[in-house]
């Protein structure tokens, strides 16, 4: 059987996630994350294998991931299970009203992973959804390329290495950050190298 190789491509800056503001599917880029997708895709065409334009390629939904794809010469097909995370009545909010408006919610919602005060989606029903979606790509024997929000990967990283839900928090993902999967098969691996060259 031929290896799965996944990059995982967080998507570039967006005004939510700089103002730490619970986002929403239509955020699109800011003009730093756009400015740092063109700069990144010029620097991954120098790099041999990495992320090459005739993969394969999934993005969220969200208007933030296909632009991350697009400005990184990517064709993105959307994938719904590459959503980030359905935030309801927080949607569009910052972290600090939200403290400061309902503090006891905000405290069940980052100490356990199955609440979800807001009316959206708990972070448990996140995996369960990233997690079928990258359950299904383990025997694909091909390379796959999936831009989605920061969130996404730290959950994804946290199914295919099997740990603990909460361990999510303690995953710190970039805008832009590339998270390498490998899998002959039966469980992924992370794989963390050095770029070729220079």
């Amino acid at each position: 059987m031929s290896p799965t190789s996944l990059r995982l491509v967080a998507h570039g800056h967006t005004t939510a996630l700089r103002r730490a503001r619970f986002g929403a599917t239509t955020d699109g880029l800011d003009e730093g994350g756009l400015r740092a997708a063109l700069a990144q895709a010029r620097t991954e065409s120098g790099r041999r294998g990495h992320l090459r334009v005739d993969d394969a390629c999934l993005s969220g939904p969200e208007a933030a991931a296909t632009q991350t794809a697009d400005a990184l010469g990517l064709r993105p097909t959307v994938e719904a299970s590459l959503a980030g995370c359905d935030y309801g009545d927080w949607t569009g909010r910052s972290f600090e009203e939200i403290a400061a408006e309902q503090p006891q919610a905000l405290h069940e919602w980052l100490s356990a992973p199955d609440s979800a005060p807001h009316g959206g989606e708990s972070v448990a029903t996140v995996r369960e959804r990233v997690g079928r979606w990258l359950d299904g790509q383990r025997t694909r024997g091909q390379r796959l390329i999936a831009v989605a929000h920061p969130l996404v990967l730290r959950i994804a990283v946290v199914h295919a290495l099997d740990l603990p839900i909460a361990t999510y928090r303690q995953l710190d993902v970039e805008p832009l950050a590339i998270v390498r999967l490998t899998s002959q098969g039966a469980r992924w691996q992370l794989r963390l190298s050095a770029p070729r060259g220079g």
